[in-house]
């Protein structure tokens, strides 16, 4: 189970464990159901992971506009298990989206310092 808090401004948030081609951090990013692929994650994370960039996606943002982002293979530690991702480079991070939660259940308990818990449907 991966658990986490709501915070002061209703962010599900959650620590996941991103891992680099020789280092691993753990780092608190906000659960977006908004966002369907795996991970966002701002440029100096990528940096300091030194992560491989595999190219572009272009993706619609919820004002509408769409914007091209640098695309990076990722791993990271998800409820015990190592998983291969891509995460999206933009310092609007860090976020989990749907495809990184897919096949969980997810319990938000939405109040101010309320409980997050996922858990997986297998």
């Amino acid at each position: 189970m991966i658990t986490g808090k709501i915070t002061s401004n209703l962010d599900a948030v959650i620590e996941v464990e991103v891992v680099g081609s020789d280092q691993k951090e753990k780092i608190a990013a906000i659960i977006d159901t908004g966002f369907y692929g795996f991970l966002i994650l701002p440029s100096d994370l990528i940096n300091r992971l030194t992560l491989q960039r595999i190219g572009n996606q272009p993706a619609f943002l919820g004002d509408g506009n769409e914007v091209d982002f640098n695309v990076y293979l990722a791993k990271v530690l998800w409820d015990g298990e190592e998983r291969e991702v891509t995460a999206l480079e933009s310092d609007a991070g860090p976020l989990i989206g749907m495809s990184l939660l897919y096949g969980s259940c997810v319990i938000l308990n939405v109040i101010n310092g309320g409980d997050v818990s996922i858990n997986a449907l297998h």
